[in-house]
């Protein structure tokens, strides 16, 4: 009995032996490397650009002063809508000495003459009264006398115009009263009751008095890289998203391509115009940050894999993936593709795959590694 225990201690003993060798000689032998395995698939590729702008009216006009002066009233403030002819400020004039002091003369010289013809006529009547003078006589004293006076009127009303820029025959202060030439929105008025401001003229572009803009009508301006602008074509559909309204996109159209390009950061750069078209739901207004997502081309049904799976051999520009021949333990071998378009995420393949072959991915992490092989077990 003594003997048949010892034999099996022995056969115990040699037994754990034999397994922690064969433990250790296990745990010592390198884990296998596995790799994530792809394949080719069929998806719509669109090869996008973004162009970066803001949004302004295409009509936005600039009201200036036909006469210099001081502000008296405003009639409106931004956000007003306007017709055309709604007065919007009104001057009083500050005439200027020289042309004042002129028009004071001229006055007082045409109130001389207009007594003097007065007089001429006065004296002419009585003696054509008196059947001394032929009536031809009589006839240029009255055409005397009216010249005066209309000149008088003349200088009246001059001098009214340079006081107070208006006429006595007139009953519209064209000069001193500020009117809109569009119909559409008061976007800015720069100035406020008090300020001095100068009327348009060919030495001045005038003070502004109220920025105007029709508010239906809105487009986008932005600039696009030199690279990607032949790529662009005038009627080409953009989806315009803008800063300060998230929740929505707007369609518009390409309408201009600067043919001249400027140089910006060290890249030329081309403007574009794009015709926005408006959701009655939303209120855009001028000045508003936005990007413009172009699609300069787009392929339907096309044979594609992730980009990140390509890889590049640098000495010959060639551009390869790495494609499974043998199961367990993975090997691969390099395959070359010709590629198409691409969206930055996926890429076209035009030669070198079909959708049966397996493509080596990334490496599989280890919790993968083990859930694999708890399967197996």
């Amino acid at each position: 009995m003594k003997k048949i225990i010892k034999r099996l201690a022995l056969v115990m003993v040699i037994g754990l032996f034999v397994y922690t060798i064969f433990f250790l000689y296990e745990k010592s032998k390198p884990k296998p490397i596995v790799y994530n395995i792809e394949q080719p698939f069929f998806t719509t590729i669109e090869n996008k650009t973004v162009a970066t702008g803001k949004i302004v009216p295409r009509k936005e006009v600039e009201i200036k002063p036909r006469a210099s002066g001081i502000i008296s009233e405003l009639y409106v403030e931004p956000g007003d809508l306007v017709k055309v002819g709604k007065p919007l400020a009104k001057i009083k004039i500050v005439p200027d000495m020289i042309s004042l002091n002129n028009a004071e003369s001229r006055l007082d010289k045409a109130k001389i003459a207009f007594e003097d013809a007065q007089r001429l006529y006065n004296r002419q009547k009585q003696l054509f009264d008196q059947k001394v003078i032929a009536v031809a006589e009589m006839e240029q004293a009255e055409v005397a006398l009216k010249n005066a006076k209309a000149e008088l009127q003349s200088a009246e009303d001059n001098l009214k115009l340079i006081r107070e820029g208006i006429s006595s025959r007139s009953s519209e202060q064209t000069n001193t009263l500020v009117t809109s030439t569009i119909e559409g929105m008061v976007l800015s008025v720069p100035v406020e009751v008090g300020n001095s401001v100068i009327e348009t003229n060919t030495f001045n572009a005038g003070t502004t008095i109220a920025i105007i803009a029709n508010m239906s009508e809105m487009i986008f301006v932005g600039k696009v890289d030199e690279s990607e602008v032949g790529k662009l074509t005038i009627g080409m559909p953009f989806i315009i998203s803008v800063g300060a309204i998230a929740d929505a996109k707007f369609d518009a159209i390409l309408e201009y391509i600067s043919p001249k390009g400027t140089e910006e950061s060290g890249a030329v750069q081309f403007e574009i115009k794009a015709k926005i078209i408006l959701n009655p739901n939303y209120f855009i207004r001028s000045g508003y940050s936005a990007t413009a997502e172009i699609v300069l081309e787009r392929k339907e049904n096309v044979l594609a894999i992730k980009e990140s799976l390509l890889k590049f051999e640098s000495k010959t520009d060639s551009v390869f993936v790495e494609i499974l021949t043998q199961e367990n333990p993975q090997q691969f071998e390099k395959r070359p593709v010709k590629l198409g378009i691409s969206d930055g995420v996926n890429v076209e393949i035009i030669q070198g795959l079909e959708t049966s072959d397996k493509i080596k991915g990334d490496l599989k992490k280890e919790k993968n590694l083990a859930d694999t092989a708890n399967k197996k077990g």
